[in-house]
């Protein structure tokens, strides 16, 4: 979708019709936005290399009112949410935040993203600075080499 995240139409969607069901069919993996997406109101979330079968069974489930997640993300479901596992880093960041954590990593610099987002070059070294402040962190080769170890980019 051309300038504009699948968070922000999922965030259009739930305001102006909260009870439909809404299965995001994504081409990230599920590691990258599965939880984010379910978490801001998604019934379920599949990559679009699941098989065409899995998708038809998903859309049942999805109509049927319920959730629908793959046996590997229920896996790291419930793993994420055992008491003694420590958050992710990248889960304290805003949706804008996250967005723009994942454009420095693929190597974008912060014009190039203030242009792709339609945003001013001081707001988005605002959330840069927001970003590292957040997660601890003190440079983009840092944040470049945490989004690899987590395979935030593609």
């Amino acid at each position: 979708m051309p300038g504009r995240s699948g968070l922000e139409v999922l965030r259009e969607i739930r305001k102006s019709r909260p009870k439909l069901p809404v299965l995001v069919l994504s081409m990230h993996p599920e590691n990258q936005f599965a939880v984010r997406v379910l978490k801001r109101g998604a019934s379920g979330y599949m990559t679009k290399e699941s098989a065409p079968a899995e998708l038809v069974g998903a859309i049942k489930k999805v109509l049927a009112g319920g959730r629908y997640v793959s046996s590997v993300l229920a896996e790291k479901l419930a793993t994420y949410l055992s008491a003694d596992t420590q958050k992710p880093a990248q889960e304290l960041l805003s949706d804008r935040e996250f967005q723009v954590l994942r454009l420095i990593a693929s190597g974008k610099i912060v014009s190039e993203i203030a242009k792709d987002l339609s945003l001013s070059v001081k707001t988005i070294s605002t959330y840069r600075t927001r970003i590292l402040e957040k997660m601890g962190m003190k440079n983009n080769a840092e944040l470049m080499h945490y989004a690899m170890q987590h395979e935030l980019v593609n």
